[in-house]
């Protein structure tokens, strides 16, 4: 800090003029003024100002020590204006967006948790399968499950998004189980219309990974209609855990191809590069790493 002092005295001596002025501005005396630029000088070993009875003027390393010092003082201002930031509590409307299924089963049983902790803090929450525009829709931020394309937004990830192969008993005693993904080419597949799941589906098995081509009478472009297709037995399902999990556990809906694994699909929040984040925004990423991060298990997680 002793150095930091020293370059703070130095500058305000430079663009006050005199040791004195400079005193004056920090509130201390011209002689104390004048030890700070001394003992900066000594440090460095290379002089900064030529001195004169009345006044002082910059050597040539001193212009250059100057000019880096500023920029100094300028990021170390920064740096306690962002802790000062963090320290704010965390106030005004906040405005989000997810996917339907995760926003609805996931993320809302959790968001009360993050209101009774900053209740200076409104929610606005939408549900889209869409991909929307954060910044020209005006969000803080928003959830996406899936890869990513480069968009320039920065992007926290968290536990990856599983899904389930399901289907009603119903449905199997009338159209027979299951022995390898490729039968499902021969059956009623439920298509989710908003992703590849439309039209194809990924298995992992012990020969490898297999893309099966899936088609059916029945197509959504959200899980809850494909929910209650599967449970009257129009078809089979592949829909995120989250989704089906109460069903699985009641036997309403039973898993199939238990040998077989279908690849978790990457889910983030993302929110707009800004150096300076504010204190609602940087509250709700830190709560969403906390309860959606990538040492959680979503698929095992207690839904209200």
């Amino acid at each position: 800090m002793d150095r930091l002092t020293g370059m703070e005295v130095f500058v305000k001596a430079v663009e006050s003029g005199s040791f004195s002025a400079a005193g004056e501005a920090l509130q201390m005396s011209s002689q104390l003024v004048g030890k700070h630029v001394q003992r900066l000088e000594q440090h460095l070993g290379v002089q900064l100002l030529h001195r004169s009875t009345r006044r002082h003027s910059l050597t040539d390393f001193g212009r250059i020590f100057y000019e880096r010092a500023k920029i100094i003082l300028s990021e170390v201002e920064t740096a306690e204006g962002l802790a000062a930031e963090t320290r704010a509590v965390p106030s005004g409307r906040l405005r989000i967006n997810a996917p339907v299924s995760f926003g609805m089963r996931t993320l809302s049983p959790q968001l009360p948790e993050y209101m009774q902790m900053y209740p200076e803090v409104s929610v606005e929450l939408t549900l889209a399968n869409r991909a929307v525009d954060l910044i020209d829709e005006g969000y803080d931020a928003v959830f996406r499950v899936g890869e990513l394309s480069d968009s320039g937004l920065i992007a926290r990830q968290l536990a990856p998004y599983r899904l389930v192969l399901c289907a009603a008993p119903a449905y199997l005693e009338q159209h027979g189980p299951l022995a390898t993904p490729k039968d499902l080419q021969m059956h009623e597949c439920l298509g989710f219309s908003h992703t590849e799941l439309r039209t194809h589906w990924t298995f992992d098995g012990a020969e490898g990974r297999e893309v099966v081509p899936v088609t059916g009478r029945f197509m959504a472009d959200h899980g809850e209609p494909l929910l209650c297709a599967a449970l009257e037995g129009l078809g089979i399902m592949l829909q995120p855990t989250e989704v089906v999990k109460d069903y699985l556990a009641d036997g309403r809906l039973v898993p199939l191809l238990p040998d077989y694994s279908v690849p978790a699909r990457p889910l983030h929040v993302l929110y707009a590069p800004d150096r300076r984040l504010t204190p609602k925004l940087r509250s709700f990423i830190d709560f969403a790493v906390a309860s959606f991060g990538a040492s959680k298990d979503l698929a095992s997680m207690r839904y209200k």
